[in-house]
């Protein structure tokens, strides 16, 4: 991969400008747009009347296509059937109305797919890890949807205290989805929690999964994206908690007019926390569209924070867009580390005709430079399944990109 911030080619980059705000924070504003207010500014409610039907021109929905996402932005939304378990046997399952005290406190919600999913369930999926167990498989929670009509699920994933467990979110086959997720993790629990789309062609989904962690409590949330129409993924990090720890990695790879959306909020609200961010996606025909946004806010009192974040784009063939803005507020100088990178670019020629000369042919070369950009992230998943099915999926990809290359099969 070659990075580059700026080409003639048909590749669109998000680059960042910091700034000094008047108190004497630091923050990072992306270049072409509006400097954008604090993140802890943003307004967030339950209330549909609050947080409007979007434009395009607001901030976070800038980069998205809303007109395809429009049906999701309604009031009526049904009730997703869609959604089943299969769990661990240590861990506990239940469909409860939305009534239930248990629900609504991982965060609230802050655009309008987020509130529209949260007022229009009926019924929510809740996965308890009780407390101090530790799961002796993986969890699997099982969404689908259907193509004609638009859904809201809600799920709630609760690891309580000093519990240990892996959940892999598998979304398959048709949808026209809005999804919130809630993701608990109590004092001192260690969860995974991996969300794999994987749509039929077509699909609409967006997701948007909160998670919360409390004193020493370690989340690691994998969001694996290959499928459907558009996905709009909006997760959101904070800490309530000192010592808490959270890992957010990322991979996708967007194929001829798909448009993948990946939008990551961490809040330091709290002294101590550390958090990590890494995704990396690929892009390949004409009208493929990747967004990552990254925002970290470190508030004044997250004494000791320590953060990174990056993102990494690799362009396979002409025609692709992939926009990438980092953005860190600092409110207080009494941290441990905070940074963040960013780079886009086109396949590697050069790697490519190495390999060539020593024999390899154009599509496994091809492969061979593919699954080595994405190969740290994917041992990082920890589910060797989702691990094997992800390069599968790699490869069923690599012999599209082929195909539009050559033209014939690979």
């Amino acid at each position: 991969m070659t990075s580059t911030e700026t080409s003639s080619a048909p590749v669109s980059l998000s680059t960042d400008h910091s700034r000094a705000t008047a108190d004497g924070a630091h923050s990072h504003a992306p270049v072409g747009g509006a400097v954008q207010g604090s993140r802890a500014d943003r307004v967030a409610s339950f209330d549909l009347g609050v947080i409007g039907v979007p434009s395009g021109r607001e901030e976070e929905w800038r980069f998205s296509p809303v007109s395809r996402l429009a049906p999701l932005f309604a009031e009526n939304l049904a009730n997703a059937d869609g959604v089943t378990v299969e769990p661990a046997p240590e861990v506990l399952v239940e469909l409860v109305g939305r009534e239930d005290a248990r629900l609504g406190k991982a965060g609230v919600p802050g655009d309008r797919t987020a509130v529209t999913a949260w007022n229009a369930f009926t019924k929510a999926t809740v996965v308890t890890v009780p407390k101090g167990v530790q799961a002796s498989t993986v969890t699997r929670i099982n969404v689908s949807g259907v193509a004609d009509q638009a859904e809201a699920s809600h799920i709630l994933i609760k690891a309580e205290p000093l519990s240990e467990s892996v959940i892999v979110l598998d979304h398959r086959g048709d949808a026209l989805l809005n999804e919130s997720v809630e993701i608990v993790a109590e004092e001192g629990s260690h969860l995974t929690v991996v969300s794999v789309q994987d749509w039929n062609e077509g699909a609409v989904h967006a997701s948007t999964q909160r998670i919360t962690l409390d004193r020493d409590a370690t989340v690691k949330h994998v969001v694996v994206t290959f499928g459907g129409d558009v996905v709009r993924i909006t997760p959101d990090a904070e800490f309530v908690g000192e010592g808490a720890e959270v890992e957010m990695v990322g991979l996708y790879f967007a194929d001829e007019n798909q448009h993948q959306e990946h939008r990551l909020f961490v809040d330091h609200a709290v002294p101590r926390c550390k958090s990590r961010v890494t995704y990396k996606g690929a892009l390949q025909g004409e009208g493929s569209h990747a967004v990552w946004v990254g925002d970290v806010l470190i508030r004044a009192n997250a004494e000791g924070t320590d953060t990174y974040e990056l993102n990494r784009n690799l362009i396979l063939t002409d025609g692709g867009r992939a926009d990438s803005v980092p953005n860190l507020e600092i409110e207080t100088g009494l941290i441990e580390g905070a940074g963040h990178a960013s780079a886009t670019g086109r396949f590697d020629d050069e790697q490519l005709f190495y390999l060539q000369a020593r024999g390899i042919r154009e599509a496994d070369a091809r492969r061979l430079v593919v699954r080595g950009f994405f190969a740290e992230l994917i041992h990082e998943i920890g589910v060797p399944e989702v691990e094997e099915r992800l390069l599968h999926s790699i490869d069923a990809e690599l012999e599209k990109s082929m195909s539009v290359i050559t033209g014939q099969d690979a």
